[in-house]
C-alpha cells in the first residue's frame, strides 16, 4: 500500500500539532504548511491525497487557496475539507463549496469525527489511484496487442 499524503494548512502551529496528533497513522506522510502561498508550493511538488485547510488565514485565506487549487489541472480533484473557527453562518458555508471544498468541519474538531471523514476520502484516494493503475495496464496491453496485429498484417 502506497503511503498517502494529506496537506494540512493552518496559520496556528498549535492547530497543526492537535491535526497531527489526531491523524497519525502509518502509511501517512502529514504534510504542514502555515500558509495559502505555503500551501500552494507544497502542492506543486508533492502528490497530496487530501487537503485539509483552514478558512481565515492572514493574506491568503482558504477560500483563495481552494479557488487556485480548482484552477490547476493537477490539484483540481484534490479533496479538500475545510477546518474553521468562523460562524456556521450559511453563507461562509455555501462559500467553501462553491469554491471547492468536499466538506467542512467547525473546531473545536471532533477527533473521532475527523478520522472517518479522513479515512473516508484516503479510501476513495486508494479506489482512484487502483483504477489509474489498472487502465495504464489496460492500455499497455491493448498496445501491444495492436502492435503485435499490425506486424501480423505485414
Amino acid at each position: 500500500m502506497i503511503q498517502q499524503k494529506i496537506l494540512m494548512v493552518d496559520d496556528q502551529p498549535a492547530n497543526l500539532v492537535s491535526l497531527d496528533a489526531i491523524l497519525e497513522a502509518p502509511n501517512r506522510e502529514l504534510i504542514k504548511a502555515h500558509s495559502g502561498p505555503e500551501a500552494l508550493k507544497v502542492l506543486l511538488k508533492e502528490d497530496v491525497s487530501l487537503v485539509l485547510l483552514d478558512v481565515q488565514m492572514p493574506g491568503m485565506d482558504g477560500f483563495e487557496v481552494a479557488e487556485l487549487m480548482r484552477q490547476r489541472k493537477d490539484t483540481q480533484n484534490i479533496p479538500i475539507i475545510f477546518v474553521t473557527a468562523i460562524s456556521k453562518e450559511q453563507k461562509y458555508v455555501f462559500k467553501g463549496y462553491q469554491s471547492g471544498a468536499v466538506d467542512y468541519l467547525f473546531k473545536p474538531l471532533d477527533p473521532l469525527i475527523l478520522q472517518s471523514k479522513v479515512n473516508f476520502f484516503l479510501q476513495l484516494d486508494q479506489q482512484r489511484r487502483e483504477l489509474q493503475a489498472k487502465l495504464k495496464e489496460a492500455q499497455a496491453y491493448r498496445a501491444a496487442y495492436e502492435a503485435e496485429k499490425h506486424r501480423g498484417d505485414k
